[in-house]
């Protein structure tokens, strides 16, 4: 995962950081690479990659990397505590890059900044014809979402629902889901997110 530059890049964690807080995270539970690997479902040697910044994981293994590390994908974006930001400005925004630079790539643009203490998240996911989650996911919470242009193919519990322009969604974050834009535009979809799993 990578931070594209914008005007608040200063304030955003580069790849390195954001490597060492999963090793951190790992390292506060006293857990060796072989068993966050096993629990997440991936070799060592992937882990220990994406630990020093060598790799990128999808979004479906990222989310169960975090999970048994005892954090969240948000908490790896957090600047710490700040003066809270009320207005995000248009264009001045973050945007967090999934498997920058590969197909299947997702963006997703910061509706909340990346702190600590936030109860919610709120993202514009941008999602490139071909592109989605890469697989299930599933974690605590609620979901919304709404779809802004695009369309979207979004999977819950096993069911496909076919989304379009102005449909909107909610499900329990505990359900499998997943999603993936079969479209020839790109989708953009506000999806909010309690408590923050990105």
């Amino acid at each position: 995962m990578a931070v594209s530059t914008s005007k608040q890049q200063e304030q955003s964690p580069n790849r390195t950081e954001i490597g060492s807080k999963l090793r951190r995270a790992r390292r506060a539970r006293r857990m060796r690479i072989r068993e966050v690997a096993q629990l997440a479902g991936c070799t060592e040697s992937m882990l220990s990659k994406i630990e020093t910044n060598k790799a990128t994981p999808s979004l479906e293994l990222l989310h169960k990397i975090v999970e048994v590390v005892g954090t969240n994908i948000s908490n790896l974006f957090a600047n710490g505590p700040a003066d809270e930001q009320i207005v995000q400005r248009a264009g001045s925004r973050s945007v967090v890059e999934v498997r920058p630079g590969s197909e299947g790539g997702v963006s997703l643009e910061l509706l909340v900044p990346q702190v600590d203490a936030h109860l919610l998240q709120g993202n514009i996911h941008i999602v490139p014809p071909g592109a989605g989650s890469q697989g299930a996911i599933r974690h605590d919470g609620e979901e919304i979402g709404y779809v802004l242009t695009g369309e979207l193919e979004l999977t819950v519990a096993g069911k496909t629902y076919f989304l379009n322009e102005g449909d909107s969604f909610y499900f329990r974050s505990s359900l499998d889901h997943g999603y993936i834009n079969k479209g020839e535009k790109e989708a953009r979809i506000a999806w909010i997110n309690s408590p923050p799993t990105f």
